[in-house]
């Protein structure tokens, strides 16, 4: 993880992870956009919903993936320089997501 200034951290990460999660949010976005055609199309709500709803749970699995790869790459990362910081940081972050 590059440290650039405290609040614009950045990290290079490895292409196979780049590559799955830039797959996943071109899938969230097609999505997006067909959620938009189905309203310009006038869809009955129940069924924008349920796209909505697959929406919601895409993002979710995305969060999830990319929590597990901060985790195992950041966190263990900073732990074994003695950067107990990351601990702090990943309850704030933690506690934001979880509202």
């Amino acid at each position: 993880m590059h440290n650039n200034c405290r609040n614009h951290k950045t990290k290079k990460r490895e292409e196979k992870e780049y590559k799955d999660l830039m797959n996943r949010l071109n899938r969230i976005e097609g999505q997006v956009r067909g959620i938009k055609r189905m309203v310009e199309e006038e869809v009955y709500c129940p069924d924008i919903l349920v796209q909505v709803s697959a929406v919601n749970s895409a993002l979710n699995s995305f969060s999830k993936v990319l929590l597990d790869n901060h985790m195992n790459t950041c966190v263990v990362e900073n732990i074994q320089k003695g950067n107990m910081e990351v601990i702090e940081e990943l309850t704030a972050t933690l506690k934001k997501i979880l509202k």
